[in-house]
């Protein structure tokens, strides 16, 4: 099959260097057969464009003055990179006191997420509003981690990250919206004062440009909203054809040979 396409074979599964694989989750990626120093090679190297977005991250954040919660926001991603990194070269469970890769790995999305809830649940808010809430989102995120590591459960990661996503969006969305679009970020003290007096004519063309530039932001940034959420649902949806057809993709991996074999890895594109 696809004997015209220049491929060399892929080794034999061998013992690791980090042997025995002790987490709980094992993905479709065959463990030890390009190296002996890292147990899934592809799903461990994809991590470096993580690594490599949260520097860019960090580094426009600070060129353009952003507040530093994004700065901080992208370290997390930084360390949801170096967390996969390592989990994945090593496939330790999150129980293991000597090498909690897993634990590295999936605590590290919740954390970063937290902190993105927020950005987003802080903005405009007092200090006191903030506070309360830095404190809630602190006591959350110790209370994952607490009954994760008791429970070991991955079903339990995945549904408590899918829910602070969610709402994290939703957020994000609303925030959009009543802060940008022009009929709907005036308060009703503004709208009370502008019944009470005329605008002037300087005040009418700064007021048009202003919303006609911020109706660009918006669109810009729903456009980027989109494309973000196909590109997440599409990474989900090919980490669950992996799952549900991993003996299928491994034939199939194994025929086409290596590098192309790689083009099938759906973890390393999730």
């Amino acid at each position: 099959m696809y004997s015209w396409l220049p491929s060399f074979p892929y080794d034999s599964s061998a013992e690791g260097y980090w042997a025995p694989v002790t987490s709980t989750l094992n993905w479709c990626e065959e463990d030890y057969y390009a190296t002996p120093y890292a147990a899934e090679i592809v799903n461990t190297l994809t991590n470096l464009v993580f690594v490599y977005l949260a520097y860019t991250g960090i580094v426009s954040c600070r060129k353009h003055g952003h507040d530093t919660i994004f700065v901080v926001a992208f370290f997390g991603y930084l360390l949801v990179g170096i967390g996969s990194f390592l989990f994945h070269a090593t496939l330790k469970l999150c129980g293991d006191e000597t090498d909690p890769m897993q634990l590295v790995d999936e605590l590290s999305m919740i954390y970063t997420t937290c902190l993105m809830c927020y950005a987003v649940f802080s903005y405009s808010k007092t200090r006191q509003f903030s506070i309360i809430l830095a404190i809630s989102l602190v006591s959350l995120a110790v209370f994952i981690t607490l009954y994760y590591h008791y429970l070991q459960n991955p079903v339990f990661h995945q549904t408590v990250y899918a829910l602070l996503t969610v709402v994290m969006l939703a957020r994000s969305m609303y925030v959009m919206e009543f802060s940008l679009r022009p009929s709907l970020k005036m308060s009703e003290e503004q709208h009370k004062l502008l019944r009470k007096r005329s605008m002037t004519a300087d005040e009418k063309v700064t007021s048009l440009f202003q919303d006609r530039r911020d109706a660009k932001i918006l669109k810009l940034m729903w456009t980027m909203i989109a494309c973000g959420l196909f590109t997440f649902l599409s990474g989900f949806a090919i980490w669950s054809l992996d799952n549900e057809y991993c003996s299928t993709f491994r034939r199939w991996r194994r025929q086409l040979g290596l590098p192309w074999g790689i083009l099938l890895e759906g973890h390393g594109w999730w």
